[in-house]
């Protein structure tokens, strides 16, 4: 008689560990908040810095602040529709931004 099995029905030797499972499906993290803060050269120093720093949207505020005081001495006569394009875009983002934090404000 030949040898013949199902799925599933022998000479399987597999250890099957659910955590080890589960933990690997939520990306190698468990816990009530993680995130993933994508690749980074020096992960150590890129903390050191959120935690001493800022976070990135500090960060990235305070660079919009800086960058807008900068834009309102510029002559615009002088740039490319391009650059009126990159710049209006950008003006735009920090308006939104701005409106969305007044909202949140006028909430709490």
């Amino acid at each position: 008689m030949p040898n013949f099995k199902l799925p599933l029905s022998g000479d399987v030797t597999q250890t099957i560990n659910p955590w080890t499972w589960f933990i690997k499906s939520v990306g190698g993290q468990f816990g009530l908040i993680n995130i993933n803060l994508g690749k980074s050269s020096d992960p150590e120093l890129e903390d050191q810095i959120l935690q001493d720093v800022g976070s990135y949207g500090r960060q990235i505020g305070q660079m919009s602040d800086a960058l807008s005081v900068l834009l309102k001495h510029i002559d615009p006569s002088v740039l490319t529709p391009q650059d009126k394009d990159a710049i209006e875009a950008f003006q735009h983002q920090v308006y939104e931004v701005d409106r969305i934090k007044a909202k949140r404000g006028a909430q709490e």
